[in-house]
């Protein structure tokens, strides 16, 4: 097949060019460019060129044709317009599934296709299996450490139908081996710990970037406040948020934006004299107030039942009728170990995810995906938790 592989500049993306040269396809390594705002880099740092010289330097060690694909002015539109626009109304988005969702699997897709490509490859560690009805699954990657199945969740059946991930199969030690073999550039090259865009630069220095400094206070809840009980077991009161208002507390200390903080945060608080911890339960951006509970057991900090938006299926046979409810491998966060409990599809039409135990930190905004199928290594859906 001729396979465009979206080269990161990362040991992952090469190896997986590598692989697919070695089974003999045509592939052609493509590197995405998605931000060019110098402003927001550090030190004069710029990691996009430093990775677009390595991926370079792969593809012609590899004897494969090479480009840079300008994608900055579609990922501004998609991605951080959307990011900002998310955090400034309180809620705390995932700019790597959309990146998955919006440019690797749409824009850079589309583009592969213009070259006759008639897959694309990225270095996920993931794995696609198609079954005699031609449904698509995507699979969890066999290296539990590394799986990224759940960057992938919004993927359709179109996307998942064009996608290979090369690397699926291996575990990182195995990839690096290959990478070394082979006299990779990046075989010793770390791992990047950046949004999938910004690279080396602090999430709140970004964020400051369009989001005003604009001080607050911060008020500490107390554990048996009575709001915390309660009294009805409808699934819609089970899922409402606590209703926190600034007069239940004192106010510990002050912040520069309820925007800048997310549920289950402990750092970035700046209030110590303290038995235990405070973390972060609740944001109001309205009022601009960050409200806060001591210790990692508050509960303020759990929820059984969370309310999300419209689901996407990714495999769309198991889902749901309104009424019904079905038993999932329920996930809420990347690498969080898989939760029990039930999808919930409830008859007015809106979608619950019940667990059989509280969950910590939920954030309105994130991705909550389940899984199915022999041992839950199949992601079958997922979709944007209300509230």
């Amino acid at each position: 097949m001729r396979v465009v592989v979206g080269l990161s500049g990362g040991v992952d993306s090469s190896v997986a060019a590598h692989l697919l040269v070695e089974e003999g396809h045509e592939v052609i390594g493509l590197f995405m460019r998605n931000w060019n705002d110098e402003s927001v880099t550090i030190n004069n740092e710029c990691p996009w060129i430093d990775d677009a010289n390595d991926a370079m330097l792969v593809a012609s060690h590899l004897g494969i044709p090479f480009q840079v694909m300008d994608l900055s002015a579609e990922y501004k539109v998609r991605i951080v317009d959307y990011m900002f626009a998310e955090y400034a109304a309180g809620r705390t988005p995932n700019p790597d599934v959309l990146c998955n969702r919006e440019v690797k699997f749409d824009l850079f897709l589309d583009a592969a296709l213009k070259l006759g490509a008639d897959a694309v490859a990225t270095g996920h560690y993931c794995r696609r299996t198609t079954d005699n009805q031609g449904i698509h699954h995507l699979m969890a990657g066999l290296d539990g450490n590394k799986d990224q199945s759940y960057f992938l969740c919004q993927l359709n059946q179109a996307q998942l139908g064009r996608a290979l991930f090369p690397i699926g199969e291996l575990e990182k030690p195995q990839v690096r081996a290959i990478a070394e073999q082979a006299s990779l550039a990046t075989a010793d090259k770390k791992d990047s710990q950046g949004l999938c865009f910004i690279g080396k630069v602090r999430l709140p220095d970004f964020l400051q970037q369009q989001l005003a400094v604009k001080q607050g206070n911060i008020v500490e809840v107390p554990r048996n406040h009575a709001v915390f009980q309660r009294s009805d077991d409808s699934l819609e009161a089970a899922s409402r948020p606590f209703d926190l208002s600034p007069d239940m507390g004192q106010v510990v200390g002050s912040h520069d934006g309820a925007h800048f903080f997310t549920v289950g945060q402990r750092k970035g608080l700046h209030v110590g004299g303290k038995p235990e911890p405070l973390f972060v339960i609740g944001t109001c951006v309205n009022s601009n107030t960050v409200y806060v509970g001591q210790g990692d057991h508050h509960p303020g900090l759990f929820r059984k039942v969370i309310p999300l938006e419209t689901p996407h299926w990714v495999n769309p046979e198991p889902a749901i009728d309104p009424g019904t409810a079905a038993a999932f491998g329920l996930r809420i966060r990347y690498r969080q170990p898989l939760q029990t409990g039930k999808l919930i599809h409830a008859k007015d039409g809106n979608h619950y995810m019940e667990f059989d135990e509280p969950q910590r930190g939920v954030a309105a905004g994130q991705f909550a995906a389940w899984h199915g199928g022999a041992g839950m290594e199949e992601v079958v859906g997922s979709a944007v938790i209300a509230r």
